[in-house]
């Protein structure tokens, strides 16, 4: 089996990486913006969030697809590891963020980085040096050198990845940080909840409504920051501030 044979899967594993690290970053955590956040007609946050789980459903079998063709290699001795194998999944991370760029911000215009940005093609460009042509050039440059990197080879790729695991970790718990004395929070509500239902769980917590939209599924209410965990017991899926955990388990009774 060729040398490129295994590069390609561990490109393709790279790039559902990047894919993930986009929608869990960006979707999710720091919510700058959904997948079709700039599609006319998509303004229900439910669908917003809907079609994100299509995108990550697509990147779970993008990253299946790499991790068979991996296995499927190394089964066959053709294979890797160390700083061969980590440029080629820094390269597929940047590739991912390089087409996202061109196709979904540029072309196609779904989406933007920072939608909320009054300069959204700074935070486009800078996201597209930072996180998609920096791990091109180096992933490029550690493929060029395989074979030779040895065990000091190994330790580096080794201490880049956990650098860009511990980094991504970092942001997003600053992300789950509310700002200081910021007491406003965004709740979805479960399916066919109605102004009944959100007026109860105000009342339950003492809080203020202070935005709705037009069904009242999606609020934005202040109320006090220790009591946002509560709203879980009247009817909310996901409660803003509150952490990931409960609304993640919150939407599995959909």
């Amino acid at each position: 089996m060729s040398t490129t044979s295994w590069i390609r899967w561990a490109v393709t594993l790279g790039f559902a990486l990047g894919g993930f690290f986009d929608g869990i970053l960006l979707h999710q955590i720091l919510q700058w913006h959904h997948l079709l956040s700039l599609v006319p007609g998509m303004d229900d946050l439910r669908l917003q969030v809907l079609w994100d789980g299509y995108f990550h459903l697509l990147m779970y079998v993008v990253a299946l697809v790499g991790l068979i063709g991996l296995w499927r290699v190394q089964r066959r001795g053709a294979f890797e590891r160390g700083r061969p194998l980590a440029g080629a999944l820094l390269a597929g991370f940047g590739l991912w963020h390089a087409i996202d760029a061109l196709l979904s911000h540029w072309l196609l215009g779904i989406h933007r980085i920072r939608i909320a940005s009054p300069d959204p093609l700074l935070w486009d460009l800078a996201w597209l040096a930072v996180f998609g042509i920096v791990p091109l050039v180096l992933g490029w440059r550690w493929l060029r050198r395989q074979g030779g990197g040895g065990a000091s080879g190994r330790g580096s790729a080794h201490a880049w990845m956990l650098v860009l695991t511990l980094g991504s970790a970092g942001l997003g718990g600053w992300a789950l940080m509310p700002p200081p004395g910021q007491n406003l929070t965004t709740v979805v509500f479960q399916p066919g909840a109605g102004p009944r239902e959100v007026f109860a769980a105000l009342d339950a917590v003492d809080g203020r409504l202070v935005w709705s939209d037009r069904a009242m599924g999606v609020v934005v209410i202040a109320v006090p920051a220790a009591r946002r965990w509560h709203l879980y017991r009247h009817g909310a899926l996901l409660v803003g501030g509150s952490g990931a955990p409960a609304g993640c388990f919150a939407w599995s009774r959909i």
